[in-house]
């Protein structure tokens, strides 16, 4: 099949439309999530959405509103733990990944009739993306766009200092409630691009290819997202044409694209060096 003929498939054009929105988003939140030193936060909030799921499957609602329910639960929970009753972060975040998780399992097992295909949702089917998560996908992405648009500064200093802005009267409670609310809706509305299990490469890959080139918040955010974008439509393509896994054919590509990128730096860096 010719790579233009891919175009003429209603659920091909929805799976590219996914990777730019899935780029875009986890650009700009990934970007935060990896400054702000978040990234196991990240992978709670992920992991604990599967109780979400397990509990759609066996009251019989959208799986998708499930994962929500529990990654913004898991969320604030983490917040509230580390924040007002004393717990450890890490503490607190291994407390909501595990229960997620186990409730997922159990909600599962406890499910009537066959049992529930979790693939998609655990490592991701691009190409299964439907026409209404595109619109929140989208939906989000805007979401995304107007917050950061709107207080970026507040969200720099916050980023790189939260002590600092704390000193310079910023509202910090309520800029860090605010954030990790985006960054749930995020994670949860990629689980469907690359899985629950994966998607928090999604928001930390690009971000370190970025960084190889530049240490400006700006840069690296737009950097993640082109890198983003070469990643997740180099692998959808890959996976289309040899019938493998997109979720994770999307991550392998991404991976490649930094091993490749850091390598090709390292050597100009020394050819530079010798000169």
């Amino acid at each position: 099949m010719e790579f233009f003929e891919l175009f003429t498939y209603g659920f091909f054009r929805n799976a590219l439309l996914t990777a730019l929105f899935a780029s875009i988003s986890g650009g700009i939140i990934g970007t935060y999530v990896v400054t702000r030193r978040i990234v196991f936060i990240s992978g709670g909030i992920t992991h604990a959405s599967f109780g979400g799921i397990g509990l759609a499957f066996l009251l019989g609602f959208d799986p998708l509103l499930g994962a929500t329910l529990f990654a913004l639960l898991s969320a604030l929970g983490i917040q509230f733990f580390s924040h007002r009753m004393d717990i450890r972060e890490d503490s607190a975040i291994a407390i909501w990944w595990s229960l997620g998780m186990a409730l997922g399992i159990i909600f599962v097992f406890l499910t009537p009739g066959y049992t529930p295909n979790l693939m998609s949702y655990l490592f991701g089917n691009i190409l299964t993306v439907t026409r209404k998560e595109l619109w929140m996908m989208l939906a989000l992405l805007l979401i995304l766009l107007g917050v950061f648009t709107l207080f970026f500064r507040k969200i720099l200093y916050l980023s790189f200092d939260e002590e600092f802005a704390r000193a310079s009267g910023l509202p910090v409670s309520l800029i860090n409630y605010l954030m990790i609310i985006l960054v749930s809706l995020v994670v949860v509305l990629n689980i469907r691009t690359v899985g629950i299990i994966l998607v928090l490469a999604l928001l930390t890959i690009p971000q370190a290819t970025a960084n190889l080139f530049t240490k400006d918040y700006r840069k690296m955010m737009l950097l993640s997202v082109l890198t983003g974008m070469a990643g997740t439509i180099s692998g959808l393509v890959i996976s289309f044409y040899l019938d493998i896994p997109s979720g994770a054919t999307i991550i392998f590509m991404l991976i490649l694209l930094f091993g490749f990128t850091r390598t090709v730096k390292l050597r100009i860096w020394r050819k530079l060096q010798l000169r």
